[in-house]
């Protein structure tokens, strides 16, 4: 009888059977895939905690889904790009220093648009036309409406310098430093009442703090163009340095014993040295003052942002010199 395997001398050839294997939970293609020997229960435990997934069920956990990263708009080289048509038109208004302004081709040009292309003119900047592919890979993905302004990295003079400006210039130095303030807003808020009171250059360190970005080069208000910005590797250590140069460290702390209006030291080459809003000074920075002074303020407020802290103790020693001055040319 064809198909028994039973008779004499019939032999089936192996694979040749219809049908699901014993053992293989289905066809051959769809067979099931063993996981491998069940783990220990405490090390079902350990691979939970990893993984942030429960143990209960003794399945595998799965493996966390990676994050997306958020938009790079800096290079390797520290430049810098600024996306979006109002922050184009916003950063050419500010005088933000640029190397080029790329357009997308066939862009709708709407008012933003025409000012954005006026300013780059009137400031000789060069306009390259590019696909929107392009645009995106230069802007790693982000929404740039078809104008991406390029932004070349800012160049940071050596904290050494700084006094020596002032001394050029037959003045008392007076520096800023800030401590741990990261955001650009605010040193760029800083730049611009350097500016409005005669200092002659602001310290920031390397790490943990704010860079001079488009972002504060706008907040400056154009002030970057005449107040230099240096970076420290140490800030304690280079405020060490200003001291044994002769330069009084001054330090703005809510826990200060000398109110601002009274900084008798106003007169003498000075570091003015502000920390964040949350956190401000560092020990090891607070260590470095000679002094510590504060802003008197009603009862409520806490306190005051490093912009608005520099404006007004700023004003203070620029007061201080103005009648030291006029003093000493009264008794002439």
């Amino acid at each position: 009888m064809p198909g028994n395997s039973r008779r004499q001398g019939a032999r089936r050839i192996p694979g040749s059977k219809k049908g699901a294997t014993r053992g293989t939970g289905g066809a051959k293609p769809k067979a099931l895939r063993g996981r491998g020997p069940t783990p220990r229960a405490e090390e079902r435990g350990k691979t939970a905690k990893r993984t942030g997934s429960a143990p209960a069920t003794g399945r595998a956990a799965r493996p966390a889904r990676p994050s997306r990263p958020a938009p790079r708009r800096r290079t390797a080289d520290g430049a810098e790009t600024v996306a979006g048509r109002n922050a184009v038109v916003e950063a050419l208004r500010a005088g933000v220093p640029a190397t080029a302004l790329l357009v997308a081709e066939r862009i709708d040009a709407d008012d933003r648009v025409k000012e954005a292309l006026r300013l780059a003119a009137d400031g000789r900047l060069p306009l390259l036309e590019a696909p929107r592919a392009e645009l995106d890979r230069v802007t790693a993905g982000a929404v740039h409406q078809g104008l991406v302004l390029q932004v070349p990295p800012y160049r940071y003079a050596h904290p050494d310098d700084l006094p020596a400006r002032a001394e050029g210039a037959g003045v008392a130095p007076l520096l800023i430093a800030l401590d741990g303030v990261t955001d650009p807003r605010n040193l760029g808020a800083v730049v611009r009442s350097a500016a409005a009171f005669g200092a002659h250059g602001v310290v920031v360190p390397e790490r943990r703090s704010a860079g001079m970005t488009a972002g504060a080069w706008k907040a400056s208000a154009g002030a970057a163009a005449r107040v230099p910005v240096a970076r420290a590797t140490n800030l304690a250590r280079q405020l060490e340095a200003y001291r044994s140069g002769g330069l009084v460290v001054v330090g703005l702390s809510a826990a200060g014993t000398v109110d601002a209006a009274d900084l008798e030291v106003s007169v003498d080459p000075v570091v003015l040295v502000l920390g964040s809003e949350d956190a401000g000074l560092s020990r090891l920075v607070e260590r470095t003052c000679d002094l510590l002074v504060r802003i008197p303020m009603t009862t409520g407020t806490e306190s005051l942002n490093a912009g608005v802290a520099a404006g007004i103790v700023l004003y203070e020693i620029a007061r201080h010199r103005a009648h030291a001055e006029l003093s000493a040319d009264l008794s002439d």
